[in-house]
């Protein structure tokens, strides 16, 4: 046995991939055009995550239109808006840089899934082979801000919503599962956000953080222990546009109440963490041995999305020695801070192409791989 190691889920998108998503939204090619190109693209994620020695390898979510809407969103272009919903939602994130991401606004019910992860999944599982592959997927928690904070939609009450919202979260991982995911990640960016308390955006200061454990739990506990030893949470302090949007709360506000959802597995942001011994003894401290009858294992970030430098294997190495003077090795494992999309959002990304974007971020994948090796190695795992 060696350090686990796990990818978050997305990659940049190729160029010409992105070429295709601008000219299909400029009604310069066709729907089949764009499809020809996620395909290809999404061929090459596979392909080139299995070269680097991943484990659980994803398409790089390079048919999703969002991370975070893609369930309410035709996935081609991001077109197609569900009918029961109007695009004046509220803020979910301000970043430090300013610019900021807005949600749809619930106005009517019942609220279903246009678009499920599991359908992108099985267009790219041939590509992967006999590979064990992932998928993510996005949390109940960042969908609640769907329906209004204040206030009720008119015949939906919110815990319809809450009802309905569960349920098909619920389908979206069994559907992975049954599609041949082996392992699946629910992505929880706006748990640091919650303690943010950012007068600009409302709902950062309405205490939400409990009331959004309660939620995914809700969802994990509909899975036995076994099947949940294979659904991991994603946290982080966002990553968009080279910025991010709460880094500065302080992990303390986050944990333990992290490892109050009953997942088997964490992915936690820490690369780009300026006090990370201080987060290893917490993790250490608060994480886990019996969550409902799972082991939690914390996945550390040693690689960081936002930087085109190219961490070394004997860097990853050492934070991973360093993080297991806290934690206990059987519950400590390896990934990147943030899926790699980040790095790379448009035609003139701030660190070069597309493509070149793509080639960092299989070398931080494939040194973060080699790196969990040394590590064991060195702890005699």
């Amino acid at each position: 046995m060696t350090i686990p190691t796990e990818v978050v889920g997305s990659l940049p998108r190729p160029t010409a991939l992105q070429q295709a998503f601008a000219d299909y939204d400029a009604g310069k090619i066709s729907k089949e055009d764009l499809v020809k190109e996620q395909d290809k693209a999404a061929e090459d994620s596979v392909v080139s995550m299995i070269q680097t020695g991943e484990t659980f390898v994803t398409d790089g979510e390079q048919r999703s239109s969002s991370f975070a809407t893609y369930p309410i969103v035709d996935t081609l272009g991001g077109k197609g808006l569900s009918s029961n919903l109007k695009a004046d939602g509220q803020y979910f994130a301000i970043f430090d840089d300013g610019h900021h991401r807005q949600l749809p606004r619930l106005v009517s019910g019942p609220f279903k899934y246009t678009t499920y992860a599991y359908q992108n999944f099985e267009k790219s599982k041939p590509y992967g082979g006999s590979h064990p592959m992932k998928s993510a997927v996005i949390a109940p928690s960042m969908l609640y801000l769907l329906y209004p904070l204040a206030g009720e939609v008119e015949g939906y009450p919110k815990e319809k919503f809450v009802e309905d919202l569960v349920a098909e979260c619920e389908k979206d991982i069994r559907g992975c599962f049954a599609a041949g995911a082996k392992r699946v990640s629910i992505d929880f960016t706006e748990g640091r956000l919650a303690s943010k308390n950012d007068p600009r955006n409302p709902w950062t200061g309405a205490q939400l953080l409990k009331a959004f454990i309660d939620l995914n739990n809700k969802v994990l506990d509909r899975f036995t222990p076994e099947e949940r030893k294979d659904i991991g949470i994603h946290t982080c302090p966002g990553g968009d546009c080279d910025s991010v949007h709460s880094s500065e709360v302080d992990y303390h506000e986050l944990l333990p109440s992290l490892f109050e959802m009953n997942a088997g597995y964490f992915l936690i942001q820490l690369a780009s963490e300026k006090d990370k011994t201080k987060v290893y003894k917490e993790i250490g401290e608060t994480i886990r041995k019996d969550a409902k009858g799972v082991k939690q294992v914390a996945f550390i970030g040693v690689i960081n999305p936002l930087n085109p430098e190219v961490e070394t294997p004997e860097q990853v190495c050492a934070a991973l020695v360093e993080a297991a003077k806290y934690i206990p090795t059987d519950q400590l494992g390896a990934t990147d801070d943030c899926g790699f999309s980040p790095f790379s959002i448009d035609l003139k990304p701030k660190h070069g192409s597309p493509d070149f974007a793509r080639d960092v971020a299989f070398q931080k994948i494939a040194n973060r791989v080699k790196g969990a090796k040394l590590a064991s190695e060195k702890l005699g795992i």
